[in-house]
């Protein structure tokens, strides 16, 4: 969601056109303006409330405002100066991979500026499409754009991929900047090569890997090198009903680690769907933010045989085994069959879309 913040009622004009192009939130401060009954109370309040995705107020906390716009918006447009925006989202800004996209817009709509988190909060694209909707000149900072360069946070988020490590992300954009060659190892072979890189097919030090693994050479500075991590792993797992969510944890992370596999890349659990409910899987898929998806005994005994089978799995759920059907069943391509660990099953996949 993007929201407008308006201090000026000078300003009214531009937040309008804004709203009818991006249907935004629109938060406005407007002369000789009754606050309307819903929002009355809260003019003032730490919490302010939208009526029909806009609040009017004349008594308007631009602190308040702006604390709730941050809360329920992953971009900001401050119609004012960039010294007001600036002492506005101050204390709400938390880290480089979190805060907000904003965009400044002066008064006068000579510019748009983006303001803060350019790449990772889609600062630097808005900012071109506010100034294309009101015609004025678009202010763009960031060095790795000016120079026609690929910043490696843009490269992550236009392929949906995890910054490893921001710190190491700023080492390698900063080498950029310096109009230095990067190497570039994609194990997948599905990113293009562009300026400021050069292709490699075994990794070296400063360089950017795109990989769902934890290291290829030990012998590496992996300080100097930054992970671009596709999610792609899919997990398959049985376990005993009740299985405690901290013994289920510990075991995927074990054995992920075991394999040279990044617990980021896990996109998704599959299981049978009468552990659908099973609290520890549902945490886990909650702790790795992933989906978690089951079938049915009918689905997997279309495919079980392909499979070693277990009469005790078969007598506890009506099936042979789980964890590798269901990770055929997703569709991934089996990586490492069935490891068996303390009543824990677990089957580990990869999805080569």
């Amino acid at each position: 969601m993007i929201s407008i913040i308006c201090p000026s009622p000078k300003g009214k004009d531009i937040a309008y056109t804004l709203k009818e192009e991006l249907g935004c939130n629109l938060y406005i401060k407007e002369d000789n303006l009754e606050c309307n009954s819903n929002a009355q109370n809260l003019c003032n309040d730490s919490e302010v409330n939208l009526v029909d995705n806009i609040f009017k107020a004349n008594k308007f906390n631009l602190h308040n405002v702006t604390k709730h716009a941050v809360k329920y918006s992953d971009k900001i447009i401050f119609i004012s100066s960039t010294g007001i925006a600036v002492r506005a989202i101050t204390p709400f800004i938390a880290s480089k991979d979190k805060d907000p996209g904003v965009v400044v817009i002066d008064l006068a709509n000579n510019y748009s500026i983006s303001l803060l988190s350019g790449h990772l909060g889609g600062a630097n694209e808005l900012t071109l499409e506010v100034a294309k909707i009101l015609n004025n000149i678009p202010i763009i900072t960031t060095a790795t754009d000016n120079l026609g360069i690929v910043a490696p946070d843009i490269l992550a988020k236009e392929n949906n991929l995890i910054i490893e490590d921001l710190k190491k992300a700023k080492y390698i954009s900063a080498i950029l900047v310096n109009e230095k060659i990067i190497g570039l190892k994609d194990d997948y072979e599905k990113i293009d090569i562009s300026k400021g890189y050069k292709k490699l097919n075994i990794l070296e030090e400063n360089s950017v890997w795109i990989t769902n693994k934890i290291e290829e050479n030990p012998a590496l500075d992996y300080s100097k090198i930054l992970r671009l991590i596709k999610k792609n792993l899919i997990l398959g797992i049985g376990c005993r009903r009740d299985t405690p969510s901290e013994k289920l944890e510990e075991c995927v992370r074990k054995h992920l680690l075991l394999n040279n596999l990044e617990i980021k890349a896990v996109k998704k659990i599959v299981s049978i769907d009468v552990k659908k409910d099973e609290k520890a899987i549902i945490d886990l898929s909650n702790t790795l933010r992933c989906d978690f998806e089951t079938f049915s005994v009918d689905e997997i005994r279309t495919v079980q045989e392909k499979f070693e089978g277990s009469n005790f799995v078969l007598k506890s759920v009506g099936v042979t085994s789980v964890c590798e059907p269901c990770v055929y069943l997703d569709g991934a391509e089996i990586l490492i069959n069935k490891i068996k660990d303390n009543g824990i099953t677990l089957c580990i996949g990869i999805n080569n879309d």
